[in-house]
């Protein structure tokens, strides 16, 4: 929808949608699903959109209130959508226990306010930002596309309240079945009869390479959301990873000892740095393509914005109403000062206090600048694949590399030898606020094209993600902090009840600890990263000349990821892709195929719930236990049995669920 075309709407809008109760819902939904996304990032690197499950539990709710309406909907989902996006935090602060910079507990107000002052600038920026990518854009925005489907059928015309009623207990009961599947089946890997892992590594030549699966309900979800493209994609990285580089690594530089130990240990210290600069590659490229529609955009806000305060107001449509861009402005300037008082207090004390003032000036500048930017590419990647599969960590990576390059320019030679852990968890820092732009933003523009689509009032949902960051803001240091002293992050000094085999993968926080550090004390090897690149330029220029053919995709950033995501991760993100793509094959049959279709996403979202809430729940337990498998009730004699029950049980448990939802979906076709 165009300003032009537009038709002009009444200057009084009385109708209920930015309600205390809707507030006071979707900030109860986002401290649940907050908790269950930082438990899901720290062990497997992906995070879930909340968005979905969120509108639904909403319309069970709110169902109850004859007042509602599908705007008031619409904004519980939109509060309770920060839990997808604010969460994914935890792929960068680990960092600052794996350095050693933070020891014994996760410090509250640091890790609130680094949300906070970083999810509110994220929300700023995306508001200039949602014309080009939104209102004028045909990217298609999957998560956002569905979650306007799920709150039409739900909050249907009073014409079809019964059939609307009905969809809506199928699409809720969906979401139940599959948490309980999910989380039933977690639990009985936590006691151990279930395996929740199988896989194999064997040697090529002098080399090695194998595959891991993990049996993970939470990720075949994911997968069933990304769609086959992306799943595909990262089957490629996956591919490449451990069928190209893992073997051709591990036999130029061969070394004794067990294959899966050579193996990870190749694909951890060098391979995941290809994949790196395939990330930064790629997201440098959707930035440039980005250039001519962002600024278009911000002319047209502008108008809007001199229309309002002229008093023409009334005259914009409804779906063009965004937070004024003066105000935008000055919200911006006024983050500023608890930014630099935030990274004055981090500094304060250490050895880098007396170059507090360039750091802080030096590092304000950065976010803000590089803020916009990062903000732009999310905006378009949450678009093109959505806001659970959009690399975030991937611009993670390229904000430390900026960061520690930034940092030495600053302070490399005064700081000393002994200012050089103190520098590398500084970047950490900043990467970290910097990251909190950016998810948000990632996370805003998929709402505010769920508004467009329900015609919803941009500005009301601006307010509601604010509210949202603040709600997120307060529960992710309390969760960080009880998984860290429940398990651990892998490669940081382990204390109270965590242990090396409970200990928590944190893979982005991982790679970019390593890369803060490697960039800090010049050990960084560039050449790996250069391959990577120009990985990253050959994946640009296939996807390029696949587009330009018609002849599909390969999404350089998802292939990206498939290469420094961990296989176990990967290869159930793909299994995932290829059921869900089977299933809307099956769905395209019935009269009812996209309410089909419909409940497939939901059954995915319950099943990501479920194994989520059920491992925030286990850290709760190792804590009031003090054992690390609080649940196990066989030995490890039982493992190799454990791996074949479990991979047929849950075989069962995935094609049962797919039974179960297409006979409803024909049911209600």
């Amino acid at each position: 929808m165009t300003l032009a075309a537009a038709a002009p709407v009444p200057a009084v809008d009385a109708r209920v949608e930015l309600t205390i109760r809707g507030l006071i819902l979707g900030g109860l939904i986002t401290l649940v699903f907050t908790a269950a996304n930082v438990y899901l990032g720290l062990k497997v690197g992906l995070t879930f959109a909340s968005s979905i499950p969120a509108a639904v539990i909403s319309m069970a709710v709110l169902r109850m209130f004859r007042s509602t309406s599908i705007f008031e909907n619409n904004i519980v989902q939109t509060v309770a959508s920060a839990a997808g996006t604010l969460s994914s935090i935890i792929f960068v602060l680990p960092g600052l226990v794996m350095v050693g910079w933070w020891s014994g507990h996760i410090p509250f107000w640091q890790t609130f306010a680094v949300c906070a002052v970083g999810g509110v600038l994220g929300v700023m920026y995306t508001i200039p930002l949602r014309r080009a990518l939104v209102t004028e854009s045909d990217l298609p925005y999957p998560e956002g596309v569905a979650a306007a489907e799920v709150l039409k059928v739900g909050v249907g015309s009073r014409a079809h309240e019964a059939k609307a009623a009905a969809e809506g207990r199928a699409g809720l009961m969906a979401v139940l079945w599959g948490a309980i599947a999910s989380g039933g089946f977690a639990v009985i890997a936590a006691m151990k009869l279930f395996a929740s892992e199988a896989g194999a590594y064997f040697r090529i030549g002098q080399g090695a390479t194998g595959l891991n699966l993990s049996l993970s309900f939470a990720l075949l979800g994911a997968g069933h959301l990304v769609g086959l493209q992306v799943g595909m994609a990262m089957l490629v990285g996956l591919v490449f990873s451990w069928g190209v580089a893992v073997p051709l690594l591990t036999n130029l530089h061969p070394h004794a000892g067990a294959a899966a130990d050579l193996a990870t240990s190749t694909w951890s210290h060098q391979v995941r740095f290809i994949g790196a600069g395939a990330i930064g590659a790629s997201s440098l490229w959707t930035l440039g393509k980005l250039g001519r529609p962002v600024i278009g955009g911000i002319r047209s806000s502008l108008a809007a914005s001199a229309k309002t305060f002229g008093g023409q107001g009334a005259d914009l449509p409804r779906t063009e109403r965004d937070i004024p861009l003066p105000l935008v402005g000055l919200i911006c300037l006024l983050t500023l000062a608890p930014l630099a008082a935030l990274l004055t207090v981090f500094l304060h004390g250490g050895p880098l206090a007396a170059l507090t003032v360039p750091l802080v000036a030096g590092a304000v500048l950065y976010i803000v600048v590089a803020g916009f930017l990062v903000a732009a590419v999310c905006g378009f990647m949450a678009g093109l694949i959505g806001s659970s599969n959009s690399p975030v960590s991937g611009l993670a990576i390229l904000a430390v590399l900026g960061a520690g390059v930034l940092l030495l320019v600053l302070a490399g030679h005064a700081a000393g030898p002994g200012g050089q852990a103190a520098l590398v968890a500084f970047a950490l820092f900043v990467t970290a606020i910097l990251l909190s732009v950016a998810t948000i933003a990632n996370d805003n523009l998929q709402d505010l094209k769920t508004g467009q689509l329900v015609d919803a009032t941009p500005w009301r949902q601006q307010v509601a993600l604010v509210v949202g960051v603040f709600m997120g803001s307060l529960v992710i240091p309390p969760v960080i902090d009880l998984l860290n002293r429940a398990y651990g992050f892998a490669g940081a000094s382990h204390f109270g009840h965590a242990t090396l085999a409970n200990a928590l993968p944190a893979p982005q926080a991982t790679l970019i600890s390593a890369l803060a550090k490697g960039v800090i004390t010049g050990q960084l090897d560039w050449s790996l990263i250069g391959v990577g690149v120009l990985v990253g330029i050959v994946l640009i220029v296939a996807d390029e000349a696949l587009r330009a053919s018609k002849r599909g995709s390969v999404p350089p950033l998802a292939v990206g990821l498939g290469i420094y995501l961990p296989s176990s991760t990967t290869a159930f993100v793909v299994v995932g892709a290829v059921c869900g793509w089977l299933y809307d094959r099956w769905a395209e049959r019935l009269p009812n195929r996209e309410g089909a279709k419909r409940l497939g996403v939901l059954l995915a979202s319950g099943l990501i719930v479920g194994e989520s809430l059920w491992g925030v729940a286990l850290a709760g337990l190792i804590v009031a236990t003090g054992r690390g498998e609080p649940l196990a009730v066989v030995g490890d004699g039982f493992a190799k049995v454990a791996v074949w029950v479990g991979l047929a049980t849950f075989a069962a448990i995935t094609a049962g669920l797919y039974r179960w939802i297409s006979g409803v979906a024909q049911r209600q076709g």
